[in-house]
């Protein structure tokens, strides 16, 4: 099995960048993880309608140039479906029964995602209705798949 993470724009905080090494160390004795990192648009101070499209048709792109047409492609959008960990830990289970080695969760970025990376997803996945920085969501992605694992195997792993 492997995960890949990959996410528009890089962590730039120290305890993010801490905090996801330890995740993804984590996470290495159940599956092969591989975090990707695509750049960030520019986004010009009051962008217009027009200028938003641009921007994340560029991250769009630069994020689908990383998914395999194989990779089972979960998106991270605010309009998806919340799970709780024990359902999130049966849909990844339910994935890798299905036959999908690989399993792709996408982050987009600030202003969130082009049409086609929309169109691409697997399956629409809402970590909560609230505003987080994309950056914080990666971290919080990344022990829930290490607490998805845990659940699957029937380990303990805090409440």
């Amino acid at each position: 099995m492997k995960i890949k993470i990959i996410g528009v724009g890089k962590l730039k905080e120290k305890y993010l960048k801490e905090g996801t090494e330890e995740y993804i160390k984590r996470i290495s004795a159940y599956a092969d993880v591989e975090v990707i990192e695509v750049e960030d648009e520019p986004i010009p101070k009051n962008p217009s309608l027009a200028q938003e499209v641009m921007v994340k048709a560029k991250e769009g792109r630069r994020v689908l140039d990383k998914v395999k047409q194989s990779d089972y492609m979960i998106l991270l959008d605010v309009a998806g479906t919340e799970l709780d960990s024990v359902d999130l830990s049966k849909y990844i289970e339910k994935q890798m029964l299905d036959g999908h080695s690989t399993i792709a969760f996408v982050l987009g970025g600030s202003l969130g995602n082009s049409e086609d990376v929309l169109e691409r997803a697997d399956y629409r996945l809402s970590m909560s209705r609230m505003t987080m920085p994309h950056q914080l969501a990666r971290l919080v992605l990344l022990e829930q798949i290490y607490r998805s694992f845990k659940i699957m195997k029937g380990e303990t792993y805090h409440k």
